[in-house]
């Protein structure tokens, strides 16, 4: 089983930006989409980001689109988030997932693997 550990969150006030990390254990990381989800309080979890197995695909929810970036580097076993322009509309816990397949998936229910979540809040 593959364990999925998050980091770089913080408090950031609007405007600023956050780097979230996920590193994965286990030598079959790098066939596998990963995605990043976040669930602020009272709501639910909703889609981030994702890539594909090959880091050369990647979807975006449109309340991120042009200010967030996804990436990995597969001889890290590594997913990164890279968050610009922050909102305060952005503060959850945020979530790294790996699919069950190698594909960019959108919905929480393809992801096989989670993280326990990084904290970040975005001060007006």
């Amino acid at each position: 089983q593959v364990q999925l550990v998050e980091s770089g969150g913080g408090l950031v006030q609007a405007g600023g930006s956050l780097r979230l990390s996920c590193a994965a254990s286990g030598r079959t990381f790098s066939i596998y989409g990963m995605g990043w989800f976040r669930q602020a309080p009272g709501k639910e979890r909703e889609f981030v980001a994702a890539i594909n197995w090959s880091g050369g695909t990647a979807n975006y929810a449109d309340s991120v689109q042009g200010r967030f970036t996804i990436s990995r580097d597969r001889t890290k076993n590594t997913v990164y988030l890279q968050m610009n322009s922050l909102k305060p509309e952005d503060t959850a816990v945020y979530y790294c997932a790996r699919s069950a397949t190698g594909a960019p998936v959108l919905r929480a229910g393809d992801y096989d693997s989670w993280g326990q979540g990084t904290q970040v809040t975005v001060s007006s």
